[in-house]
């Protein structure tokens, strides 16, 4: 009986220390997140440690260096930026989603200084971001993309990597502009980059394999036909278009 007892006392023991570690732990990242935001990767660690209410052996248990709490905030903030293009995944409207999303992704980044430091030192090969939240935000945002492609609002010869590309561009931009310019002013010509038009530049083709062919419409890839001849165009909106251009 006495032996059970101990047990017991000695299983209730590891479960409140499994959730006092716990606490700690969702402490010690609201406090990472909110001084990385404000002041970026400089802040000292025994800061983010007083605004978690733990000593700095605490946050050091959790995360075993400055940097390694730091890529876990960017990741989180991240894995927000998912979560919500995934619940806007169906949303009616996916052009005018599509775009809101992007301008709210940009605003939010923009003053986050963890995100832009994250953003700076990735660009000089000093910073890489986690692999499975950089895949699934990109999975996500190409969700968005292809949806308002297909309602027309977006060029079809975009691909994520093009949007993402102008997101980190963007951010800079409006860094930049921001001294002497109204905020969102780059991002409102980022989004007109993205809208269809018969006034928009073409965008060189993206090299295909030996195997493949380019659209002559959109620049996509072709697959050869089974027949063994090369297709001109990649489906039939492709084909339609190229016809109005050549009627025009």
């Amino acid at each position: 009986m006495v032996r059970r007892r101990d047990a017991t006392a000695s299983t209730a023991a590891s479960a409140a220390l499994r959730a006092d570690a716990r606490r700690n732990r969702a402490l010690i990242l609201d406090a990472a997140r909110s001084a990385f935001e404000e002041r970026g990767l400089g802040v000292p660690l025994g800061e983010i440690a007083r605004r978690a209410g733990v000593g700095t052996g605490t946050v050091h248990r959790h995360f075993p260096s400055k940097e390694a709490l730091f890529r876990a905030t960017v990741a989180d903030r991240i894995r927000l930026f998912t979560d919500t293009a995934r619940e806007l995944a169906d949303a009616a409207e996916p052009g005018t989603v599509f775009f809101r999303y992007l301008a709210a992704v940009v605003r939010l980044s923009a003053r986050n200084r963890a995100l832009l430091d994250a953003l700076d030192a990735s660009a000089e090969g000093l910073f890489e971001p986690t692999p499975g939240a950089e895949k699934g935000f990109r999975e996500a945002l190409e969700v968005l993309l292809t949806r308002a492609q297909e309602a027309g609002t977006v060029r079809k010869d975009v691909e994520v990597e093009d949007v993402l590309t102008l997101l980190f561009g963007c951010l800079s931009m409006e860094r930049r502009r921001g001294a002497t310019g109204a905020p969102g002013r780059m991002t409102a010509l980022m989004c007109d980059s993205l809208r269809p038009s018969r006034h928009v530049t073409k965008l060189p083709a993206v090299p295909v394999a030996r195997d493949e062919t380019a659209c002559a419409e959109c620049g996509r890839p072709v697959a050869m036909a089974r027949t063994g001849r090369r297709a001109r165009y990649c489906g039939g909106a492709c084909r339609q278009r190229a016809h109005r251009s050549r009627r025009r």
